[in-house]
Order: C-alpha cells, then sequence, then structure tokens
C-alpha cells in the first residue's frame, strides 16, 4: 500500500519506545513494560488505559522485538471461531519455535465463552495474550483468564504528550513535511482538547487541517481551522475518569427519583460520549432490584432482558433498548425494601455467631439422619388450608426476628397485604 494512502497515525506509528509519548510510569528505564520488552522473556498482560495512549503501538512493538507473528481481532466483530484459528497456526509456529502474539482490542467485551476459548492456549503458552481495555479489569474481565495475566494501567496523555506525538508527525512525515506545516502556526491546546488527550483523534485533526489547507501559501492549524475540521464538538468523556462515575450516578439518581425526562438525557450523554452500553445495561440490573424492587418485579426482568439484547445486536441499535429500559424503570413506583432487608440481614450475621439449623429444618436424606432427629417435627405447608401455616424458620435464638417491610407502594403492597393477614400476631407488615 502506497504510504501516503494510510491515515497519519499509522504512517508515523512508533518504532521504539523513544517515540513514545507518555507512559514514563510503565516505559522508562528499570520499569515494568520496558523490563519486559528488554529481558527476552514474553508473557501476556492486559492494558488498561483511554483510547490513543499507545495501546496498539506497544502490543506491535513487542512482536517486532521478539519476532512473533502477530495477530489483531476485536473483541466486538471476532467469534469464538477466530480465536480457535489462530491458536491452531500457534500450534504450527511453535514447531519452528516461532511466538504467536494474539492482541484483542476491547477485551472487556469478549464474552465468558469467548475468554474460555483462550485459557488453555494462554496458560500452557500456545499464544501470548496481549489485551486492551479501556474498562477496568478488574470488573470486565474474566477471573479466570485475569488471573493469567499482568495488567498494566496507561494514563491519559497530558498536553505535552500530545503535543509531542504532533511534533514528531511534523518532522518525520513525508506529506506534513511536503505541506509546509509549521508548529509555531498551530494552536496544540485546542487540538488537545477536542481530542481529550486522544493521540489517534489528535493527529486526525492535523491531517484533516493540512488537507483542506491544501494549495494555501501558508497552513494554519488555528481555532478557526480546526473548528471547519471537526464541524461539531465531540463530547469528551473519560470513561476511565471522574466524568464516567457522575453520569452514571446522575442517571441512576434521576430513575431513583422518577423522572424519566433527566434519566434519558443522562442516558443520551453517555451514549454520546461512547459509553460502553453493556456496561449501562449491568447498572440497570442492578438498579432494577435496589431501588425499584417488588414494588415493579417485571423491571427486573425487563433489565435483564435489555443486558441480552444488547449483547447480540450491539450498538447503535442498543439505544432504543436502553432508552425502553431507563423510561420504564424511572416511571415505576420504587421500594428499596428488599435491597434494605439483605444489608440488614447480612450486617447481624457478621455480628453474631452461627446459630445452627432448626432441627426440623434440616435435610435427612439418611436413616441415621432421621433417627437423630434431623426433619422431625418438620409441618409441610402445602397439606395446610391456604399452603401456609405459622411456623419458626429462624434460629431460636431469633424467632420472631424480622428483616423484610415491604411498602405500600405498586405490586409490593399486595405482597405486604398478604404477609400482613397470614402473619398476624406474629409480625408486623
Amino acid at each position: 500500500m502506497n504510504p501516503s494512502f494510510q491515515p497519519l497515525a499509522e504512517r508515523i506509528r512508533p518504532h521504539t519506545l523513544e517515540e513514545i509519548a507518555g507512559q514514563e510510569h510503565l516505559l522508562s528505564k528499570g520499569k515494568p513494560l520496558r523490563n519486559l520488552i528488554e529481558g527476552g522473556v514474553l508473557s501476556s498482560f492486559i492494558m488498561w488505559g483511554p483510547p490513543g495512549t499507545g495501546k496498539t503501538t506497544i502490543a506491535k512493538m513487542l512482536a517486532g522485538k521478539f519476532n512473533a507473528e502477530f495477530h489483531q481481532i476485536n473483541a466486538v466483530s471476532s467469534g469464538v471461531k477466530d480465536i480457535r484459528e489462530i491458536i491452531e497456526k500457534a500450534k504450527d509456529n511453535l514447531t519452528r519455535n516461532v511466538k504467536t502474539i494474539l492482541f484483542i482490542d476491547e477485551i472487556h467485551r469478549f464474552s465468558k465463552s469467548q475468554q474460555d476459548a483462550l485459557l488453555g492456549a494462554v496458560e500452557n503458552g500456545t499464544v501470548v495474550l496481549i489485551g486492551a481495555t479501556t474498562e477496568n479489569p478488574s470488573f470486565e474481565v474474566n477471573p479466570a483468564l485475569r488471573s493469567r495475566t499482568r495488567i498494566f494501567k496507561l494514563n491519559e496523555l497530558s498536553l505535552d504528550d500530545v503535543k509531542k506525538v504532533i511534533l514528531h508527525a511534523m518532522a518525520n512525515d513525508e506529506v506534513l513535511r511536503e505541506s509546509g506545516v509549521s508548529p509555531d502556526k498551530t494552536d496544540f491546546e485546542y487540538i488537545y482538547t477536542l481530542s481529550g488527550g486522544d493521540a489517534r483523534i489528535a493527529l486526525n485533526i492535523v491531517e484533516s487541517a493540512v488537507l483542506i489547507s491544501s494549495g494555501k501559501s501558508e497552513i494554519v492549524i488555528d481555532r478557526d481551522v480546526i473548528e471547519k475540521v471537526v464541524q461539531e464538538r465531540a463530547v469528551i468523556y473519560d470513561k476511565a475518569g471522574e466524568e464516567h462515575y457522575n453520569l452514571i450516578s446522575a442517571m441512576i439518581k434521576s430513575i431513583r427519583g422518577s423522572d424519566p425526562d433527566a434519566a434519558i438525557y443522562w442516558l443520551a450523554r453517555m451514549l454520546t460520549g461512547g459509553e460502553d452500553p453493556l456496561f449501562i445495561a449491568r447498572r440497570l440490573i442492578i438498579l432494577a432490584s435496589e431501588d425499584v424492587g417488588n414494588a415493579s418485579p417485571n423491571g427486573l426482568v425487563l433489565a435483564e432482558a435489555a443486558f441480552s439484547a444488547i449483547e447480540k445486536i450491539g450498538m447503535p441499535e442498543g439505544r432504543i433498548i436502553l432508552g425502553q429500559v431507563v423510561t420504564y424503570l424511572a416511571s415505576q413506583p420504587k421500594s428499596n425494601a428488599s435491597y434494605r432487608a439483605i444489608n440488614t440481614a447480612m450486617s447481624e450475621v457478621e455480628k453474631m455467631k452461627d446459630y445452627g439449623v432448626p432441627l426440623h429444618l434440616r435435610n435427612a436424606p439418611t436413616g441415621y439422619m432421621k433417627a437423630i432427629g434431623y426433619g422431625t417435627n418438620y409441618k409441610y405447608p402445602h397439606d395446610y388450608p391456604g399452603h401456609f401455616l405459622q411456623e419458626n424458620y429462624l434460629p431460636k435464638e431469633l424467632e420472631g426476628k424480622q428483616y423484610y417491610f415491604p411498602t405500600d407502594l405498586g405490586q409490593e403492597k399486595a405482597l405486604r397485604d398478604r404477609l400482613s393477614v397470614i402473619w398476624k400476631g406474629r409480625k408486623k407488615y
């Protein structure tokens, strides 16, 4: 391919550690990734950090350093079949003493079956796995796979880092050199602001600015030119930073407060900023139990269905499903009674001694267990009118203890009314 046909970010991709901007905590002399690259022993690892911080560059540099066969796949568009084909090639490579690096972009989006397909090959060294993710691997990557890799956290690039990338491009890219673009006529700060610290976006802005200025006696990349390139300022959304948590918090609190309009606004902010829709769907599942609960049990069913549907169809169509679930949950009556019940019970269990299970509640699968009283005097509720009798199902020391206090909202009111009748005189619902 003619190099000029490649994007600028690809044409000037660093080939040495010194050319990589930022990440000194990993790449400086004596630091972990530097030691890995220079140490001669290649092992699997995952890089976690914002977009455009050098994850792909580092992976390709390692492949060149170790003369390894390099395979790059994306977790969204690749399946188990692709993984197995690469593993078979890697096995063949081993017979020729050639290492195989499998670089997986967006590894946090790999399904459990995809991650499981990798485990054996990573564990026995058939492939060296290098994963890239913008999400915390502690939450998003299968623990079994995570335990077989090291994790390196990449930092967001600073203004100086992005400036270094652009200056390197201006000095080394043939197309930029011939254009006559000058650092003195370039607004580095505005490029950095619009790129959000993503080196790839910053280079795209520079390349596009040069293209629209082609033929002019002087190329100036000032605010006006940059805005013509960008046309519409992108939402700057750091998925690894504070705003990530601020926006999801705002959406959840809006749903909890039964304001579907505010909730849909915060959802739109996250989706426009590039948030992982499955992250949002997971939080909605939790919210459906924590804040809606038994006041509208279908909320949990709908939230779980949304997660499954988004896994299948992805974006942009997934926004429709998320919009439905967010507005539904925000519009439902709310109850945190079951959430409070489990929290209270667990808090007390941690402080109490472990009381024994009453004999009548114990399982008695053998004759000996029956002989020593297991299951004795257990009363089968279905043998009684209304399929109920007032029985003690707690340890004797906690008899009469109550954790669940249903509200009078939504469908939970029906639960409260029933429990009030059947447990009258024993519990207060």
